[in-house]
């Protein structure tokens, strides 16, 4: 056990996340998404007990965003035509503003396939078993400035 880390932050999930360098992205995925199919080439680990707001705010305690793209957190878009709300995007841009001064200006939006495109290239998915639609995160890690 070791002090300041959010219990929820598993010993294979602090190493996936102390391994990724500047640029790599992850994804934390809903319970939808098809995280083993994306995932073939990357680490995926789950953590289907847990929702995406969790995950979200323990990561971003341990894990710098990107200072050197204008969206370092990109959500999956909605589909034309679907009816989906999204309200667990306000959650996500409030989560993001305790750790990034740049708020919900970090936040850009994805469409969904081009999404599926660039999940099939991240370092790791992480699964949970979030249950809201449209519920999917990719990050982009910066650089630990001291």
């Amino acid at each position: 056990m070791l002090k300041g880390i959010p219990k929820i932050l598993s010993p294979e999930l602090l190493k996936v996340l102390a391994e990724m360098g500047h640029s790599d992205r992850l994804v934390i995925s809903d319970g939808n998404f098809p995280s083993e199919s994306m995932g073939k080439n990357c680490i995926v680990i789950r953590c289907d007990g847990h929702g995406v707001p969790e995950l979200l705010d323990a990561i971003l305690q341990v894990f710098p965003l990107d200072t050197y793209v204008e969206k370092p957190v990109n959500l999956m878009e909605v589909m034309p035509g679907d009816t989906v709300e999204t309200p667990i995007w306000d959650v996500y841009k409030e989560i993001i503003a305790k750790y990034d001064n740049r708020g919900a200006d970090a936040v850009g939006n994805i469409e969904r396939f081009k999404f599926y495109d660039e999940a099939k290239e991240v370092y790791a998915i992480i699964a949970t078993g979030e249950s809201a639609l449209y519920a999917n995160v990719m990050l982009q890690k910066g650089v630990v400035v001291d």
